[in-house]
This record gives C-alpha cells, structure tokens and sequence, in this order.
C-alpha cells in the first residue's frame, strides 16, 4: 500500500485533526522514549503498511516513519473522520527480525 498517512487521512491538515493518545500509547511512549514531536513527524511523514478497516469503533492502520532523530519508528492509530480525530493506539520501534524492506513489510 505505501500511502503516506498525511494523503490517507484525506489531506486534511493536520492542524485540523485532534490528536488523543490512549493510556498505553502514553505508557509505551514513555518508557521507549518517544515524544509527541516524534508522533506528529510520524503523521506528517510516514506511510501506511497496514489498515485495519473492520477495526471497531474507527478503522485504524499501522504507520512506518521514523521519529525526529531518524530512529524508525511504528504506530497504530485509530481514525475517527466524522469528528477528524486520531487515537493513537501503541507506538514502537519496529524489531529487524520481524520486519523487511525499511521495516514495511513483516517477514514470513
């Protein structure tokens, strides 16, 4: 798939979404040293490899970027566009022995 989020969530600009971190993406962010500067580089710059579109009550999708200081990086998010808001869900920094080609594809 490959779309960078930003295009995914309908070119909105980000100003324009609100961003609510759910208490474990708060508790993984802290404990793996990802801050908020981090999350919203990942929204602006980052690609779809995944989306979860059955997901209840938001579709969600698993994002591949990197934070600020070039350290690849993951979310999942939860996308409300009726009301423009974006759950993060976890974030973490992907393992090489489980992902290939710039950590966007899982390995078999």
């Amino acid at each position: 798939m490959k779309t960078k989020f930003i295009d995914y969530i309908k070119n909105i600009s980000i100003g324009d979404w609100t961003i609510e971190y759910r208490v474990h993406a708060t508790k993984r962010m802290f404990e793996r040293d990802i801050n908020e500067i981090d999350i919203v580089n990942l929204i602006e710059n980052g690609f779809v490899i995944e989306e979860y579109i059955k997901d209840r009550p938001f579709q969600s999708a698993l994002v591949n970027g990197t934070k600020v200081d070039g350290t690849p990086l993951h979310m999942v998010v939860a996308i409300d566009f009726s009301s423009q808001r974006l759950y993060i869900i976890t974030t973490y920094s992907p393992d090489s022995n489980k992902w290939i080609e710039n950590f966007s594809r899982r390995k078999k």
